[in-house]
């Protein structure tokens, strides 16, 4: 009678935290449990074998956003072929609005929120008995003290080939609607003397990479600079053997104690990842989100000008309440402040997330099929979004990718937002693709792009010249300047 715990992870470098909690805390039920991961794009009925070899009782599948639609055909497939084998299904894709999931009425049993403990429980109930009546079981929330650590569950593999995910902390007291996390009342702390200990097992198997997934890892400054200690002196007492890691921050929260600290680290051992989301105030305050603005630009500022902290940024398209116009501003005063990548996301519908109230006020329309990509709005229609969703892609060729550094500030120029929307739609009326364009070929059309685009300034200059030349002499003096001032702005 064994119990598989699975899911499909994005890539193969992910290895799921939320299954190593699982197998830490499944007590007696130990001995009889396995993980199995794997990714998606792989053949459901080549899961489906490989999850039957090992004869379960049960299966625990984690259900995301990203892989809702294949773990779908996978429990169908498992339905059909081994009916004895339970399926129970947990995680934030099928927390919430339950009832109406396919994946749902295919399976047994659902965990719903927390399943650190609950799932064990159940686990106990289907294998011992009595057996449990309801198919849906609403996840106990311990004290974090109660959960075990995962970390002993990363395998020697996994750390060699794989991320190696923690946390230091669950929760997010900010109630931004866009997020899960607006649905917590605050965020809890894990012990922070038990947690450097598991740091230091990490540390000593060779872990030399952290990613951090708390949602405000500097909510508490005094945990957050005790664990920044505990990096800096891995990197002091063994300065050859580099460390990396990866948090993320509230943006206007950064005081003199924390950046003391941050000043202190090497290029190439800390990054953060920021989220700004949106520079409208009003947008903020009809989502619930507290930021000050100028304090966050300021941070940025400082963090990209006094440390060595790489810096990934967050912006999000197509928040209710905001235009094109809108957007283009925060893009633009985001690209001043020079973080080393911009994350153009799109407004996604997680299910439970509060954003849904808006929807009928703003006219929000989304994509009924994962990944519930937002595709209209009343501020911005049908046909903008599917240009901006270009521009989120070829940003990431382009920019995110720092493969070209040397053009990207000519490609920006003066006006990054709407220069780089130009090129977006350039790019596509030229290759009709968004993905499998090779490095060489952007690369040749960034540079065919940039001399069309001279050659328009050049087609401008020509017309006023000609247009001027039966003037009198001081109309020709008066047109040379204005060349002039023509290349200066070019």
């Amino acid at each position: 009678m064994s119990i598989i715990l699975s899911t499909l992870n994005a890539r193969f470098s992910h290895a799921s935290l939320g299954l190593r909690y699982l197998m830490a805390n499944m007590g007696e039920l130990a001995p009889i449990t396995q993980i199995q991961e794997f990714v998606i794009g792989v053949r459901a009925a080549d899961i489906v074998e490989k999850l039957l070899a090992h004869q379960p009782a049960i299966i625990g599948f984690g259900v995301y956003i990203w892989n809702v639609d294949e773990i779908t055909h996978i429990v169908a497939l498992l339905k059909r072929v081994a009916p004895e084998v339970i399926i129970v299904l947990g995680g934030p894709e099928v927390s919430y609005e339950a009832e109406e999931q396919a994946i749902v009425k295919l399976a047994d049993y659902v965990v719903t929120g927390w399943g650190d403990i609950t799932f064990t429980s159940l686990c106990a109930s289907i294998l011992h008995g009595p057996k449990p009546l309801m198919k849906i079981h609403a996840g106990e929330q311990p004290p974090l003290e109660q959960i075990a650590y995962p970390y002993a569950h990363y395998t020697e593999h996994d750390i060699a080939h794989r991320k190696v995910y923690v946390e230091a902390s669950r929760g997010c007291p900010f109630k931004c609607e866009f997020c899960l996390s607006a649905l917590d009342k605050t965020a809890w702390p894990f012990p922070l003397d038990e947690l450097l200990g598991e740091l230091e097992g990490l540390y000593a198997r060779g872990v030399r990479e952290f990613k951090f997934v708390d949602r405000t890892f500097n909510l508490n400054i005094a945990n957050s600079r005790r664990i920044l200690q505990f990096f800096l002196d891995k990197l002091e007492a063994n300065p050859t053997d580099p460390v990396f890691a990866h948090f993320e921050l509230v943006p206007d929260h950064l005081p003199d104690s924390l950046k003391d600290m941050v000043q202190q680290f090497p290029a190439g051992s800390l990054q953060f990842e920021i989220g700004i989301q949106t520079f409208n105030v009003d947008v903020q305050g009809l989502i619930s989100r507290k930021q000050n603005n100028d304090k966050a630009a300021e941070n940025l500022r400082w963090l990209r000008e006094e440390t060595h902290a790489h810096l990934h940024v967050d912006l999000i398209a197509g928040l209710p309440g905001e235009d094109m116009e809108s957007f283009a501003r925060g893009f633009d005063r985001l690209v001043a402040l020079r973080p080393h990548e911009i994350q153009f996301g799109i407004l996604k519908r997680l299910r439970g997330a509060p954003i849904s109230r808006h929807t009928k006020n703003y006219g929000l329309i989304f994509n009924s099929s994962p990944p519930y990509t937002i595709l209209a709005t009343d501020r911005i229609d049908f046909n903008a979004m599917q240009r901006l969703i270009r521009f989120a892609r070829y940003w990431d060729l382009v920019a995110n990718s720092g493969r070209f550094k040397s053009l990207l500030p000519a490609v920006l120029a003066n006006a990054p937002f709407a220069r780089f929307l130009a090129l977006s739609d350039w790019l596509y009326a030229k290759t009709d693709a968004t993905h499998r364009i090779s490095p060489e070929r952007l690369s040749g059309l960034l540079n065919e792009w940039l001399g069309s685009m001279n050659q328009e300034k050049a087609a401008d200059i020509a017309a006023s010249t000609k247009l001027n030349s039966s003037t009198g002499k001081a109309d020709r003096a008066n047109a040379g300047t204005q060349r002039q001032q023509r290349h200066q702005a070019a």
